[in-house]
């Protein structure tokens, strides 16, 4: 296929919440012109909401939300209830479920003649409670990004700014260790980032696996690259059982560490040097922390790794080329300044046409890009 053939469709949709494979959820249309003493209230909250995500880092930290959930009872519970008996002052854990309440995380209730407001989880809130196998959930997200360590970094985001080149502010914050040097020595925050992880990505799995039709077809030997403890391909494998061999590829240490998975052979290495061959490569959140030479450089070690008409699967958060208000397009912009604040300031999300472009350089000749989750999209490139 000539290489100019690197492209991809796009299709129209009525609605603004529809999803269809190859189009990301339409744009929520912009704010309208404000007055100016509304233009000061919407300030006030942005310079206040720094007490959202803290607030929703103490409420899971309280045991809030497994509380309330109770196995799927998910009955409105009132500040007094979530506390132990004798608490002296309930409406300070009432403040904080205001203010969650106003954000769309609980429900409110003053029904029943009850004087106190009492509290529910909305499909929002319910995202902190585990659904998964490993007992994972959104909350381990929440916490693993508003621990201690990471929080010390934002008040450097502007050397980002001024030194780009240099340091990112984690490093910056923590006498030059990087953020994944530092899980290295912290096992305790280690294992809150993998338990976020793995909270984030078995959802995500299940969208890809339910909605990537035939995605996987003609796949007898698929490749991890990053794969960590092979986790995804094992998911893979189980609902994909023409691929008979998996290999998880990642640094040696890394799948030292890694569980025994039938079907699959942990793989050490660096993939800046080379990449086991497979039928097909699949890449989950990799490329964002690189820079488009590095990501050049990773992409091209995986064309070299496939046959003709072999597959690369990668999996990342993809921006929009417009900017608008929508909670899509604020999720993945507010996502790419916590990756330059914490682990690459020239690490940074991209677009479809970048994307499209980095597989135009390192050789591909075909590519698409599937929006099976609202955040992360696969991009599928065909050598």
């Amino acid at each position: 296929m000539d290489r100019t053939a690197l492209a991809h469709s796009h299709h129209s949709t009525s609605s603004k919440m529809s999803l269809t494979p190859t189009q990301p959820p339409a744009a929520e249309p912009a704010t309208a012109e404000m007055s100016p003493p509304e233009a000061r209230l919407a300030m006030m909250e942005l310079a206040n909401m720094i007490a959202v995500p803290m607030a929703l880092t103490a409420v899971i930290r309280l045991g809030v939300p497994a509380a309330v959930w109770a196995g799927g009872a998910n009955a409105p519970l009132s500040a007094a209830q979530l506390l132990p008996p004798g608490h002296p002052d309930p409406s300070v854990l009432e403040r904080l479920l205001r203010l969650l309440a106003s954000r769309g995380v609980f429900s409110e209730h003053a029904a029943d003649g009850r004087p106190e407001r009492r509290y529910a989880l909305t499909a929002v809130g319910r995202t902190l409670v585990p659904s998964g196998p490993s007992g994972a959930s959104y909350a381990d997200y929440v916490l693993q990004h508003h621990q201690d360590a990471l929080v010390l970094a934002w008040p450097r985001l502007h050397e980002a700014v001024l030194d780009p080149a240099g340091p990112e502010p984690f490093a910056r914050a923590h006498a030059g260790v990087p953020a994944y040097a530092y899980y290295g020595q912290d096992r305790g925050a280690n294992e809150v980032m993998l338990r976020a992880m793995t909270g984030v990505s078995e959802p995500f799995m299940e969208a890809l696996l339910d909605g990537y039709e035939g995605g996987f077809e003609g796949v007898a030997t698929l490749v991890d690259v990053g794969g960590s403890s092979g986790a995804c391909l094992e998911m893979i494998m189980r609902r994909v059982p023409t691929i008979r061999e998996g290999v998880n590829f990642d640094l040696p240490d890394v799948v030292a560490a890694a569980p025994t998975i039938a079907g699959v052979k942990h793989v050490g290495g660096d993939m800046f040097k080379s990449i086991p061959s497979g039928d097909a490569i699949f890449m989950k959140w990799v490329l964002t922390t690189w820079t488009n030479d590095e990501c050049t450089a990773i992409l091209k070690k995986c064309h070299e790794a496939l046959p003709e008409g072999g597959k690369l699967i990668a999996c990342e958060p993809v921006v929009p080329e417009t900017t608008d208000a929508s909670t899509r397009t604020r999720a993945l912009l507010e996502n790419d300044i916590f990756v330059m604040t914490t682990y690459r300031t020239q690490g940074r999300e991209r677009s479809e046409e970048e994307f499209r472009q980095l597989g135009l350089t390192a050789g591909f000749t075909s590519f698409r890009a599937l929006y099976l989750d609202p955040f992360y999209a696969v991009l599928e490139y065909v050598k």
